[in-house]
């Protein structure tokens, strides 16, 4: 009850409003209401569904914020995360961007997830991610937070959590650095697509969620790729459920559990 209790407080952190038709997401409230909506993490009628929070990290850093990419030199600004949050630090990547990186491939206990990097879009993003990879950052790695049927998205990339529904700071693990959003203008979260999860703006860090439905967001969330293999092993993990212990929102540690074993950043497509 502890740990239920604590994640429940920290979700109330968030005032992230979610819109899009059909229903409301607001984090640090729980509760039904009408919807036209638009995004991440309404006019108003009654719906049934309980609302679910958007993707959420860490505390906001109270540091310096970082800087968007700069095109002209090709570069990244990546800044010390100042917010105490739990770390798994292995140093900040080059400034310089990588752009050779197309491919993702999640190796987990259920299969390979093949993803296809939307590098020109989110160059800062990927870069982080492969800088990452080659630390071996995610190896070991459980995937913390599965949505229910209304909000089908798997959460990961806490490199401290142990997504049993026990542990009260899953979900706030990240590398010891924050990098500036990407990839907004437009940003549509259908099934397949593979977005930051954050803490408000430009407040990314290590943690991302997949997802395997289409999710009403506001354009929040750095979409950096899409899967092209493997959302087959969301939907079946999905039909298992969740553990108790989440954030009595429906969304919970899957039953089913996924743990990412690899992450490979690969210049093909």
């Amino acid at each position: 009850m502890e740990a239920r209790a604590a994640r429940q407080a920290r979700t109330k952190k968030w005032a992230i409003i979610g819109t899009s038709a059909g229903v409301l997401v607001v984090v640090g409230a729980i509760f039904g209401a009408v919807a036209l909506i638009g995004g991440g993490d309404a006019k108003t009628e009654a719906a049934t569904a309980t609302a679910t929070p958007p993707p959420s990290s860490a505390p906001p850093s109270a540091g310096p914020q970082p800087k968007p990419y700069d095109a002209a030199t090709g570069t990244c600004d990546f800044v010390a995360d100042s917010s105490g949050a739990p770390a798994k630090n292995v140093g900040l990547p080059p400034a310089k961007a990588d752009t050779s990186a197309k491919t993702m491939t999640l190796a987990t206990n259920q299969g390979n997830i093949v993803v296809s990097l939307a590098t020109d879009k989110a160059p800062c993003t990927v870069s982080s991610f492969a800088f990452l990879a080659a630390k071996k950052y995610f190896d070991g790695s459980k995937c913390h937070r599965m949505g229910p049927a209304s909000f089908p998205m798997l959460q990961c990339g806490d490199p401290l959590a142990k997504g049993d529904g026990k542990n009260p700071t899953d979900g706030q693990g990240g590398p010891g650095y924050r990098f500036a959003d990407e990839n907004l203008n437009g940003a549509k979260y259908t099934r397949g697509v593979v977005a930051m999860a954050n803490s408000g703006p430009n407040t990314n860090g290590s943690q991302f969620f997949i997802i395997f439905g289409d999710l009403q967001l506001p354009p929040n969330y750095t979409p950096f790729g899409t899967v092209t293999k493997g959302l087959k092993i969301l939907d079946d993990v999905s039909k298992k459920g969740v553990l108790p212990g989440g954030m009595g929102d429906g969304s919970g540690a899957p039953k089913d559990p996924v743990e990412i074993k690899h992450v490979t950043i690969s210049g093909k497509s």
